[in-house]
């Protein structure tokens, strides 16, 4: 079966009304809450991506229905029977990791496989077991899995090294099993972060400072189902409007809260980008010109590291040099060698990219190496003259909904050649 790629003719403008999906980065961990009431929930604006059929395996696995109605989730827990996420389906999305929480704070007890390396970076799962340490379960090791039992949490104050967006979800969702008050200081703050919070209050919980970096859970939680919509994907969003600008074009995004892409916004209209922001959409409009400007990833509020490469691409036809600060992700550049064979003139020092802007891109066969690099690779495609062969696309739907749809319908000239493939590899 020949696998699938994209074709990829450039120069086109985006025109027109797009709506992002769901957000990828938000669903997985309310799909994973939901293993904390046996009632049933239902999800709103869920995508129909690889990564959100496997959690459904997870789920499944687990011994939970869930079932597809449109583009929403219907979970019915009840008293699903495993304690295990089995290796064969964690090490296909390292996020299966975020059940590990919600089954102890349920059951007292999980068995997890531990994720395998990630082609982007390390991501250690150790905050994770030392919060869940700090809340009184007993942790263990052996054989590819992560034991943890607890009979009893007790609520604690939880300092984390980092603001692990991931840690952040497991400890929280961990705690509404502790009993009395558990603070986790230095939390993450992302937007995916507050809408897991709106969902577990809608539950019954009791949780304040989302969004901020101290959490406070009151617990233990008795919770019961809900109804939620998904918050519109930010990152889906932010590619398409460094679509709509790399392409020199004008695209209206519906379905995102602008709030929730503050800086990398303002980064846009810093480069030359017309940017008008809506109650819940984004009016895009490409500049004539396209200055080189610096940046840095960090957690939120900071420039997300999802949406650096494709910032790449537009610095790469921007005029000038810039610099690429990358803070979070070690590996994040290793698909510069691929925007390199498509005309691009980047260099890599340490953890900095130095953009030389080239002014125009040439189509190439190239291979996206992740899920993020892949949608880069779109857009550069979407510039370059000639045509582009993307290969790999398997990662672009771990995160995308139909992206090869939605920008044909905006006038770009791509098409998928070949049969979706079947393999799925971690990734962010």
């Amino acid at each position: 079966m020949e696998k699938s790629k994209f074709v990829i003719e450039g120069g086109n403008p985006l025109r027109g009304e797009v709506r992002v999906g769901g957000a990828k980065n938000s669903v997985l961990k309310l799909m994973a809450a939901s293993l904390l009431t046996p009632e049933e929930c239902l999800i709103h604006n869920a995508p129909r991506i690889t990564d959100v059929e496997i959690m459904v395996e997870v789920l499944r696995q687990l011994g939970v229905e869930v079932t597809w109605e449109g583009s929403s989730l219907m979970i019915n827990p009840g008293e699903f029977p495993s304690r295990e996420a089995p290796y064969q389906l964690v090490r296909r999305m390292r996020a299966s990791i975020i059940v590990l929480g919600p089954l102890v704070a349920r059951w007292g007890e999980a068995s997890v496989a531990i994720p395998g390396g990630c082609n982007i970076g390390s991501r250690k799962i150790d905050m994770h077991l030392k919060g869940l340490a700090e809340l009184g379960a007993e942790i263990s090791t052996e054989h590819g899995y992560v034991h943890a039992r607890a009979p009893r949490l007790k609520g604690t104050h939880i300092i984390l090294d980092f603001p692990s967006v991931g840690a952040t979800e497991n400890l929280v969702m961990a705690a509404m099993g502790a009993e009395g008050t558990t603070v986790i200081e230095n939390a993450a703050r992302e937007p995916e972060i507050q809408d897991l919070a709106a969902y577990l209050v809608s539950m019954g919980a009791e949780i304040g400072g989302a969004g901020s970096p101290v959490i406070e859970i009151n617990g233990p939680c008795e919770l019961h189902g809900t109804e939620h919509s998904v918050i519109g994907d930010r990152i889906e969003a932010g590619t398409l409007a460094v679509a709509a600008a790399v392409s020199g074009g004008e695209v209206s995004i519906l379905g995102i809260d602008p709030g929730h892409l503050g800086l990398p916004l303002e980064k846009l209209r810093e480069v030359g980008v017309e940017v008008e922001e809506g109650e819940d959409r984004l009016l895009v409009r490409a500049g004539e010109e396209y200055a080189s400007v610096d940046l840095a990833t960090l957690p939120f509020p900071g420039f997300p590291t999802d949406l650096q490469p494709q910032m790449m691409v537009l610095q790469s036809v921007a005029r000038g040099t810039s610099v690429i600060t990358e803070n979070v992700f070690e590996s994040r550049f290793m698909f510069v060698d691929e925007l390199n064979r498509m005309g691009c003139d980047i260099s890599i020092e340490g953890h900095h990219a130095i953009v030389r802007g080239v002014g125009a891109l040439s189509g190439a066969e190239v291979c996206a190496p992740d899920l993020r690099a892949g949608a880069a690779l779109v857009l550069a495609g979407l510039v370059a003259e000639g045509e582009t062969h993307l290969l790999d696309v398997y990662h672009v739907d771990r995160g995308y909904e139909h992206l090869e749809t939605k920008l044909s319908g905006l006038g770009a000239a791509i098409t998928r050649v070949g049969a979706v493939e079947e393999k799925v590899l971690p990734q962010v």
